[in-house]
């Protein structure tokens, strides 16, 4: 099957685009750039096209393609400077997203999946309170409004994503290595209070994958994997760093993790356990987070 993932420079698109190919599907890599890789990474051996999502442009390039799966939704890091918050969330989720699958499906692409947050479902209040969740719901909404009998569309929200691709580089997670290797020595070893449910690219790439070809048309899936409160987060990567996790709780602002990307509010924790007969569906692996962060500090240790 011909598979465009939209947002595959990124982590989680890159990581469920590598999993794609290695199920044996032809994928085609989109975005507004080419990935920012090194030499010898895998996410250099696919092919790429330029894509942005919310610009008005011929569709010619989303022609022949069987399967979309969309991971370019925006969060707090695309807001442009000086722009209001709320504004960027209308245009760009609420607004962009639905657009663009309606776009996929005039250009005869069959199947789907939107890749979103799991802040509606698994904390619905935050939707009237918070305008980036109330964003995010509105876009999954939007795209599966989509579906059809000729456009199967399911959507795979997900909690905290962490994750390494070989060659490519993911700033938040690398500065969490950093950080636990002692490399940022300006700020003191601590850990805000509250926690939240975190999920391995590995386990969300099975389960996108499962979604785009097994997933009931229309349905908003609700993944996780592992509830971690931040302390036992940072003291993951300070372990695997062979330095003690036991890290103070202090109710305090992390540089690591401001209260800006805190939508349940600092020492305020989104725990949960994902749907059983869903997880059985969508066949993803559990307990793969901790592997996952000693992995990410393993690659940055070499580096």
């Amino acid at each position: 099957m011909k598979i465009l993932v939209l947002g595959g420079t990124g982590l989680i698109g890159g990581h469920a685009a590598l999993h794609l190919a290695n199920l044996g599907h032809t994928v085609t890599l989109a975005a507004r750039k080419p990935a920012a890789v090194t030499a010898g990474s895998p996410l250099s051996k696919l092919p790429f096209i330029p894509i942005d999502y919310l610009a008005e442009s011929d569709d010619q390039a989303l022609t022949g393609f069987d399967a979309m799966v969309f991971a370019a939704g925006n969060d707090i890091r695309h807001v442009p400077p000086g722009t209001d918050e709320s504004a960027h969330w209308q245009r760009a989720n609420v607004e962009g997203v639905p657009r663009y699958f309606e776009r996929a499906r005039k250009a005869g692409i069959r199947r789907a999946v939107y890749i979103g947050s799991f802040y509606p479902q698994a904390q619905p209040d935050l939707v009237e309170k918070i305008s980036y969740v109330r964003g995010r719901k509105l876009a999954c909404d939007g795209a599966r409004a989509q579906a059809s009998d000729r456009f199967h569309v399911c959507s795979v929200n997900a909690p905290f994503v962490v994750g390494h691709i070989p060659g490519l580089a993911v700033p938040a997670l690398a500065a969490h290595a950093a950080y636990a290797l002692g490399r940022i020595p300006q700020v003191p070893a601590f850990a805000m209070p509250g926690g939240v449910n975190f999920i391995s690219t590995t386990s969300l790439s099975e389960a996108v994958a499962s979604a785009l070809f097994h997933g009931e048309n229309g349905k908003a899936y609700l993944v996780g994997d592992e509830n971690l409160s931040f302390q036992d987060y940072f003291g993951e990567f300070f372990r695997a760093a062979g330095r003690s996790g036991q890290l103070e709780v202090i109710d305090r602002e992390h540089p690591m993790l401001p209260d800006m990307v805190l939508y349940a509010g600092r020492g305020g924790t989104i725990y949960y356990e994902p749907d059983a007969a869903e997880t059985k569906l969508l066949g993803y692996r559990r307990n793969d987070v901790k592997r996952t962060l000693r992995e990410i500090v393993e690659g940055a240790g070499n580096r």
